[in-house]
């Protein structure tokens, strides 16, 4: 029975259409970063960037080389959506991608992490095997079937992206709808819809609705009887989201995957009409089929452990954000900080406040004092700088504050810690970062 789920042979339909709009999707998304300002803001203008710790090499290219490193991520795009050249354009853009992603943390997005494990999986999928300019020059590609495996990863994918999101929202803040209020406050301009989005019923039909549709809409999608109504549901919450959030391409993303929740017979009636189908489910074990099993299963279960670490990390990962990245933890908190550092020379003892502005954009300076990866990250940065001067030096976060949900500051991190000498560790706690129940006065 697993055999025949896995490994049966399906129409391919879903997969082509899904490419298609992928590659599209993808190419917006890169030419986009550029028309708006995007890459000229978190990747040119800085003096450094805030990289993912253990990335230090993958800078920015200088001068004006990331608008050209955007503009063959968007070629590639554009490659995939043909399906010419498959195979290079999907590794490439992966890449490139990933790349872009590694060496920024100032614009973090759960959905940027989401677009790299898809641009990944499309990587060993036959894709171009149809409705491609690859198999019509070459018809030995072409084939109108896919091994079932290939829908059934994508699906456990999304799926738990919508369930742990789902269950990460089950937590005071989103439960009063505190956290809803907030943020429909920063939206309170938007025209027409701006006064509306600040009514408290409308903050919880907004959090109940968060829960319920991540819970259930991969189930409900699965469910014949309810994929229809699921689907208009779908249509109508992310639509939602990408007029009040502005998330970009994600919304449609997630649109375009509900292509492998239909029969693929209705896929191909409705995108290509007058291709034939391949209507036997039929189980043919590839001879690869144990080293697909172990790949599948690796990924499966990196997806699934990723998400909870931050539970065998010490104290509240809303506090000290120890695990949040890469566990699908979607607007969940709003974040302000107060910081100031301050350098010690070890020679002389010589001590300055460090002027902020001198060194960070405006996006990095309102991440900089409320995440405590960017807060040791900086530490680390003007521990350097001071080093081509020929000093050594102490670093120390001074008068460090932090608000969560519009609560009140709470001392964050320890001002006795030197944090120029202190390591990072991806999977522990950093004893630096005060308590979540600090007993200090708040303010």
């Amino acid at each position: 029975m697993f055999d025949r789920l896995l490994f049966s042979k399906i129409d391919n339909a879903p997969l082509l259409i899904f490419r298609v709009f992928f590659g599209i999707l993808i190419a917006l998304e890169s030419f986009g970063a550029i028309a708006t300002g995007w890459v000229k803001e978190t990747l040119i203008l800085p003096r450094f960037t805030f990289n993912f710790i253990g990335f230090d090499w993958l800078q920015p290219l200088p001068g004006n080389g990331m608008y050209f490193y955007f503009l063959v991520m968007g070629t590639f795009g554009l490659c995939i959506a043909l399906g010419y050249k498959y195979r290079f354009s999907i590794i490439g853009f992966t890449l490139l991608w990933l790349g872009v992603y590694l060496m920024q943390k100032s614009s973090y997005n759960n959905h940027y992490y989401l677009l790299f494990l898809i641009s990944f999986l499309m990587c060993f999928f036959p894709a171009n095997s149809g409705l491609s300019i690859d198999a019509k020059q070459n018809p030995s590609l072409r084939t109108n079937t896919m091994f079932a495996y290939v829908k059934w990863i994508i699906i456990a994918q999304l799926f738990l992206v919508y369930t742990y999101a789902s269950i990460a929202k089950l937590y005071g803040d989103w439960l009063d709808f505190g956290i809803i209020e907030i943020l429909m406050q920063q939206r309170k301009d938007y025209p027409l819809i701006g006064p509306v989005l600040q009514l408290s019923w409308v903050h919880k039909i907004i959090g109940v609705s968060g829960i319920v549709f991540d819970a259930l809409i991969v189930p409900a999608l699965l469910w014949k009887p309810t994929r229809k109504f699921a689907f208009i549901i779908a249509i109508f919450f992310h639509l939602f989201n990408s007029i009040i959030f502005q998330i970009g391409i994600f919304p449609y993303l997630a649109l375009a995957f509900t292509v492998f929740f239909f029969e693929p017979e209705t896929i191909r009636r409705i995108f290509l009409k007058g291709k034939q189908g391949y209507p036997v489910n039929n189980c043919e074990a590839p001879a690869n089929k144990r080293l697909i099993l172990l790949g599948c299963g690796t990924y499966l279960l990196i997806q699934v452990l990723l998400p909870i670490r931050h539970h065998f990390i010490k104290d509240d990962v809303l506090w000290t954000e120890e695990g949040h990245r890469l566990s699908w933890r979607m607007m969940l908190r709003s974040r302000t900080g107060k910081i100031q550092f301050k350098v010690v020379n070890k020679d002389d003892g010589a001590a300055y406040m460090v002027k902020l502005k001198d060194h960070l954009s405006k996006k990095q300076l309102r991440k900089i004092a409320a995440y405590p990866d960017f807060i040791w990250q900086f530490s680390q940065y003007l521990k350097k700088e001071q080093k081509k001067k020929g000093n050594s030096v102490s670093v120390y976060a001074v008068n460090s504050k932090v608000s969560i949900n519009g609560k009140p500051y709470k001392a964050f991190i320890d001002p006795k810690v030197d944090l120029a000498n202190e390591t990072w560790d991806h999977f522990g706690h950093h004893e630096w970062i005060l308590p979540s129940n600090f007993g200090v006065k708040t303010e």
